[in-house]
Formats: structure tokens, C-alpha cells, sequence
């Protein structure tokens, strides 16, 4: 179980690293098309780069958000359950997630091949679509398995001694 958890970790963080690049690219650009725009030449497609590589750095991110339980958790009424009852909503929570994040990774991966195979290109840019598809279905693939990773973890877990 050790060797899938630290697989898990080592996979985010280089996700997290692809995606901390990317986010650099885009303060760069952002930066580089507001001067470039005050001296009267903006740069073309910068809201087209923009949208896409957002969309990438927010799917690469959620994995490694989910591993350092870093995301929002509203659990007012979930506190007030007795232990056993919080962690059997805990797994029903990660199944419900893994199997949402499953299908939409899936969706997304056909989304961008019916892209590929039509050849589709932005509108300004001319550049293709699904390179972008396809890192965003990378991230949901992740993320799906991070929880999977973290239900195997919770259900293997020795009891608490008190």
C-alpha cells in the first residue's frame, strides 16, 4: 500500500510542477501583452492561450490539492456523527468522487479525440484543441486516482488505540 500512495504522491507533484510552469507562462503572457498593448501592439490569441492553459493548470492542480486534503469540506452536520458514521460517508464520498472523476476523464478523452479527428483549431490562434482536452482528462484521471488511492488508505487503516 506504501508503494501505490507514494506512486500517487509522486505523480501529483509532478503534475503540480507542469502546471506551476504553466501558470508561469500565463503571468508572463498576461504581462508581456499588457505592455505590448499600451504600445499599441497587443498580442493575438492571449485570451484563447489563456482559457486553455487555465483549464490545465486547474485539472493537473486538483490531485495534488486532494492528496494534502487542501479543497473546501462543509462538514457542520457530518461532525455531529459518531466516528463510524463519518467514516463510512468518508468512503461513500470517495467512491461517489473516483466514479465522478472517472467519467468525466472519459467524457473528456472523447471529447478530445472527436477534436482530433476533425481537425479543429481555435478561432484566432489556429492551433489545435485537443493536446488541451487531453491534459484536462489527465487531471481527472489523477485526481480519480488520488481518491482511490485515499479510500484503500482509510479502509486499510489499523484502529486507534486509546
Amino acid at each position: 500500500m506504501h508503494t501505490l500512495e507514494k506512486t500517487c504522491l509522486v505523480l501529483n507533484k509532478i503534475l503540480l510542477a507542469i502546471a506551476g510552469i504553466l501558470l508561469c507562462g500565463m503571468i508572463f503572457l498576461t504581462c508581456a501583452n499588457i505592455l505590448f498593448r499600451e504600445m499599441g501592439m497587443p498580442i493575438r490569441g492571449t485570451y484563447e492561450l489563456m482559457g486553455y492553459m487555465c483549464a490545465v493548470v486547474i485539472a493537473l492542480s486538483l490531485g495534488y490539492t486532494q492528496s494534502h486534503k487542501s479543497h473546501i469540506a462543509v462538514d457542520i452536520v457530518v461532525q455531529r456523527f459518531s466516528k463510524t458514521i463519518q467514516k463510512i460517508l468518508g468512503a461513500v464520498n470517495n467512491i461517489v468522487c473516483m466514479i465522478f472523476f472517472s467519467i468525466a476523464g472519459w467524457q473528456i478523452i472523447r471529447i478530445g479525440t472527436n477534436l482530433m479527428n476533425t481537425g479543429e483549431t481555435s478561432e484566432t490562434l489556429r492551433i489545435v484543441y485537443y493536446p488541451f482536452t487531453y491534459g484536462t482528462a489527465l487531471g481527472c484521471f489523477i485526481i480519480a486516482f488520488t481518491i482511490a488511492v485515499d479510500f484503500l488508505m482509510s479502509i486499510t487503516a489499523k484502529k486507534e488505540t486509546v
